[in-house]
């Protein structure tokens, strides 16, 4: 599941979870009816707008193994948020479909470590690397440190501690139009934060926090990239090489 934001505004995150999962061996399969998972509707209060797009969600994705979604924001809603949604319909026929498919939604950390039962994908990122911990993966999924136990073990990469790690990075969607000062003011400080660090790059799980987060150190001037984990994960030393030449 590419997500939303990947498909619009950030493609090459879905293009390095593909070529991640088919380096370690996963066959993996795109279905193109895929839309949205439905969280923007369900956070702002419209889960009966709601219930067509779960639908289209679980027809997408049924019958697979398992979903891998570079999101933890989107895989939380797909897990926590479908069963309400189609417990509200009253549509018996979705409420199975949901209980078939949604439970089956993997963070992509999730994935790699419980599923696949690796840490070491074979990737290599020469840079000085702080992580956040976006709060859906950390809150809602309980990803822990799967991530950075994959980060930990990228060739080259020298991860440093953020502070205030768990700290909420003010974007949160919807609320960051609902509440622009707050979610800028959050924003600030994680940034702040991360430049303490001294980091070439922060790295997340979810593109909406980069872009947030990511926004706001641009315009600082903090010369500060942002990097989705599935980026990290996908490099090796051959395709730096390619993009070097």
């Amino acid at each position: 599941m590419v997500t939303c934001v990947n498909d619009a505004m950030f493609p090459d995150v879905g293009k390095a979870t593909l070529t991640l999962l088919r380096r370690l061996g996963v066959d993996v399969e795109f279905p193109t009816a895929q839309t949205c998972c439905a969280q923007p509707m369900v956070n702002t209060g419209y889960l009966d707008e709601a219930v067509p797009v779960v639908r289209t969600f679980v027809d997408a994705f049924a019958g697979y193994d398992h979903v891998v979604a570079p999101s933890g924001s989107c895989a939380g809603s797909c897990r926590h948020q479908h069963s309400i949604v189609a417990r509200r319909s009253g549509d018996a026929g979705l409420q199975r479909a949901v209980e078939e498919v949604s439970p089956r939604v993997l963070e992509l950390s999730e994935f790699l470590v419980d599923v696949l039962g690796v840490e070491d994908v074979g990737a290599h990122y020469p840079h000085r690397v702080t992580y956040h911990p976006t709060c859906h993966s950390l809150r809602m999924l309980g990803v822990g440190d799967r991530p950075t136990r994959l980060l930990r073990a990228v060739k080259g990469l020298d991860l440093v501690e953020l502070p205030a790690a768990e700290q909420c990075c003010g974007f949160g969607g919807t609320f960051a139009v609902k509440n622009a000062d707050t979610s800028v003011a959050m924003g600030s400080d994680k940034a702040r934060h991360v430049r303490e660090t001294g980091a070439d790059v922060l790295v997340a799980g979810d593109s909406s926090c980069l872009m947030h987060v990511g926004g706001l150190l641009s315009r600082q001037r903090a010369g500060v990239r942002v990097v989705h984990l599935a980026e990290v994960l996908a490099s090796t030393e051959a395709s730096a090489r390619e993009v070097a030449s």
